[in-house]
This record gives structure tokens, sequence and C-alpha cells, in this order.
């Protein structure tokens, strides 16, 4: 009497030809798949009760290099880089990634790579901002600005009767490379009109000259009731927004 054909495996052969029959106490080798390695040698062999004395899968996946990421992260499955899995690498905030954000690892033969060059994460930077006519911002002599750096527009004095307004953000945010939070503001005259409303008056805001943000109350005539808006400011066009309100019957 004698043992079978060996057993077979996912992810390992018979070392040589299988045979029919095996004598017991004889000995048969197994090796990996392609892509596949054992840290010891595979042995099964016949037992007296003629079956093959049982052994597990004892090969694995081969894994690519652990990839070497600075100033981020890097997620797989199960925190494999064996063949066939993803890596995705992600960065940390102040940060961009540069390359591709998800490579696979491949197996060609016995051999295991990556399959793109591995991106790596590069520090966000913004050039500096866009200059402004009749105003400046802070650090201007400056060629680069870091991440989450933030400048700060003012308005030059005026030479006329009315001060410049500095129209939009004052305040600018370095967000992603060479992006700032918001366009840069203006710095202008903003003049709007003495408000007048018919059959109305002013009651609030009343002042000689209306620039940038100021804020006017109307109130209606006795027998007249409002219909619009109230309170208006003075917008950064020199109009009233929203529109200045109607007082009707």
């Amino acid at each position: 009497d004698a043992c079978g054909k060996p057993p077979k495996y996912e992810t390992m052969d018979l070392k040589g030809t299988p045979k029919e029959y095996y004598e017991v106490g004889e000995r048969i080798y197994y090796q990996c798949h392609p892509g596949y390695i054992t840290v010891r040698p595979v042995m099964a062999y016949c037992e007296q009760n003629h079956s093959w004395f049982p052994i597990e899968e004892a090969c694995y996946k081969k894994a690519c290099d652990d990839p070497i990421f600075h100033n981020g992260e890097v997620v797989a499955p199960n925190y494999s880089f064996q063949f066939d899995n993803e890596a995705h690498f992600y960065c940390d905030e102040g940060y961009y990634l540069s390359g591709k954000q998800v490579v696979l690892c491949n197996r060609r033969g016995n051999d295991v790579f990556w399959g793109d060059e591995l991106p790596k994460c590069k520090k966000i930077y913004c050039k500096p901002p866009a200059k402004i006519k009749n105003g400046k911002y802070s650090n201007s002599h400056r060629a680069i600005f870091e991440y989450n750096e933030l400048i700060t527009y003012t308005c030059d004095p005026s030479n006329g009767p009315d001060e410049f307004s500095l129209v939009g953000n004052s305040k600018l945010i370095c967000v992603e490379t060479n992006k700032w939070s918001s366009a840069p503001p203006q710095c202008k005259v903003v003049r709007c009109q003495y408000p007048v409303v018919e059959h109305g008056k002013l009651v609030s805001g009343i002042r000689d000259k209306y620039s940038y943000q100021a804020v006017v109350l109307f109130e209606c005539l006795p027998g007249f009731y409002l219909n619009g808006s109230n309170p208006v400011f003075c917008g950064g066009r020199s109009t009233w927004e929203p529109e200045i309100p109607k007082c009707i019957r």
C-alpha cells in the first residue's frame, strides 16, 4: 500500500514530476508560484496510514518595497504592498501631491515592482498676488509666500477731496499652489448720490457726502408705506445697494 497523488495548493506546486503512488515515508517538496515566497522549505510525507502528512499553504505574495513618502500618508489594503494591491497617497495640510495618487504593485515573472513612479508631497507656495492701483499689500518685497500666509492690502492716501475706499477683501491667504483665497481688492473713490425718496425722508445716516458702505434708513410720510429694502448702503460701484425703496400709497 502507498499514498496516492499529492495534494494541490493555490500558491505552490510540487517540485519534480508527480507520481501515481508514493511509498510510506517518501517525502515530496513544494515550490512557490512565481511572485510568491516562503520562509521555509515546504515538505510533506506519506504516513503509515497511507495519507499525506497535512501541510498548509506556506507561500505568500511578494511585496513591493515600502514607499518612501514624506509629509503625507500611504494607505493600502491591510497595510500591505503585495502585488496586485494599490497604494493610495495623501499629503498633509500645506502640501500638494506631485504625481499619481494611486500606484499599483505589479508582478512580472518572479519580480514585483511599482507600476509608476511614486509621487511626492511638495510644499504649497504662492507667487505674489496682483498689485493694485492706488494701494499696496504687506510684505510686497517677497518673491514667494508660504501656505496659509496672510497678506493685507491698504489704500494709499488720496490727493483729491475724497479718500480711496478699499472695495473687496483686504486680507488674502495662500490656500493652494499659486492660488489666493480671493481676488485682490480695489482702491478707488466711491461716492453715492444723495439718497432721495419721493413721499419719504431720511431718518438715519444723514451727512454731506456718502462714501463706501455708508448706511441710510428711510421713513415714509403719513399715508404712504415703504416698498423695498430698508436700510440701504453705498456699494463699491457708487450706487445704492439694494435699490433705494419707494414710498407708495
